[in-house]
């Protein structure tokens, strides 16, 4: 019976460190760390809500499901630590205290739940008490400082992807960017957007991977998400730099860069296998067809081209190839909401549509909401409406 105890001792005291290392990795190193206790908490997490919503066809029920995912994933981090520690010192106590198992147990909660109401006898079952009392007060304290921190850069992610709806529709789609600004006749405005885009580009991927729980966190609106926004943004920088190489702005480069950069280490750094220089001939999931559909939609709000699309495809698809598998996969570990060009979904899923454009309106002109349409129409949304006209899009 003492070597079981003594054999207890030493699980315990693996137990803990091991929760020390996932704790120390998870809240207090900046860098992204990866630990058994955070992979298979998110296995278990992600695989229940994909049952959960594995046949809600409504976006928005659906979309309400998944928004509990990351914060149930960090009450079930907190709850399998707090379980961690209470088995952890209850073993380290049961060969020093003497007596059933049950009774270390009952110190070992009262320590680290209550601050201890249990008094020990003796030395060394004090000293193991006085650790697990500060070790639940201490978890404790490092997980209501995480939260701010995790809330804040939440916030910070959210404002970009808010401003971008107004620009790009809901859901984002790259070519509808470039609609829009030709639409309206703000092709200038294009630099600033990229420029912005290149610096929250950087946020995401620095907060992110250190507080990878992020990834999981919806947006509010339903149809939105900061991938599918970074990856509307990165595929209009990628168009006018292939359809307008000479007029577009340098700060489309930048942003590219940054871009594919973070898609692949946020990838990376959710066990997700994409390939780090990826070759311009690789397969790209993006259709030519679908390239020239996005085209004829530009082409109808007004862009103008400098290159025609069989000399602008290859220069596209060389860009988009950098960051489209690291995207696509992504997409598909977060169950996304369907949108242009961000890959496919599961079969009984609505097929993505059109971003739905803001009716056109004049003085003495009441005008209308244009209808959304699917890329599979030859129609686009809004397609005539105020094209070369003065006024702006509400």
């Amino acid at each position: 019976m003492i070597i079981v105890r003594w054999l207890g001792f030493a699980v315990g005291l693996f137990l803990l460190l091991a929760t020390a290392s996932s704790v120390i990795k998870t809240l207090l190193i900046p860098r992204s760390a990866r630990t058994v206790f955070g992979e298979v908490l998110g296995w278990l997490s992600r695989g229940f809500f994909r049952k959960l919503t594995a046949r809600v066809t409504d976006l928005r029920q659906r979309e309400r499901i998944l928004a509990a995912a990351g914060p149930t994933w960090l009450v079930m981090l907190l709850v399998a630590w707090l379980a961690c520690l209470f088995f952890g010192y209850a073993l380290l106590l049961w060969p020093l205290r003497g007596g059933p198992f049950p009774g270390a147990l009952e110190e070992s909660g009262s320590s680290i739940f209550t601050l201890g109401f249990i008094r020990p006898s003796g030395p060394a079952p004090t000293a193991v008490v006085f650790l697990a009392a500060a070790s639940g007060l201490a978890l404790v304290a490092m997980l209501i400082a995480y939260l701010p921190v995790l809330y804040a850069a939440f916030n910070r992610r959210e404002i970009q992807v808010t401003t971008l709806e107004a620009l790009a529709g809901s859901p984002p789609w790259g070519p509808e960017l470039l609609s829009r600004q030709a639409l309206i006749g703000d092709v200038a405005y294009l630099p600033q957007v990229y420029d912005r885009w290149t610096e929250w580009a950087a946020d995401i991927l620095e907060s992110h991977t250190n507080y990878r729980t992020l990834i999981y966190f919806r947006s509010p609106d339903p149809q939105n998400s900061w991938l599918l926004g970074l990856l509307a943004v990165l595929d209009a920088a990628a168009l006018q730099l292939a359809f307008n190489p000479s007029s577009a702005p340098a700060e489309a480069r930048p942003l590219l860069r940054v871009g594919y950069i973070t898609m692949r280490k946020l990838a990376r750094s959710n066990g997700l296998a994409v390939s780090n220089d990826p070759h311009p001939d690789d397969l790209l999931g993006l259709t030519r067809e679908e390239f020239d559909e996005a085209m004829d939609h530009m082409r109808r709000a007004g862009w103008e081209f400098e290159r025609e699309a069989d000399e602008a495809w290859p220069h596209f698809r060389g860009w988009r190839v950098n960051y489209e598998a690291a995207a696509y996969a992504l997409a598909n570990l977060l169950d996304l909401p369907p949108a242009l060009w961000s890959g496919t979904r599961p079969g009984h899923r609505p097929p993505p549509q059109l971003p739905a454009r803001p009716p056109h309106r004049e003085p003495d002109d009441p005008g209308e909401a244009d209808p959304t349409h699917s890329m599979g129409r030859s129609q686009s949304v809004g397609q005539e409406r105020g094209a070369g006209r003065p006024g702006r899009p509400a």
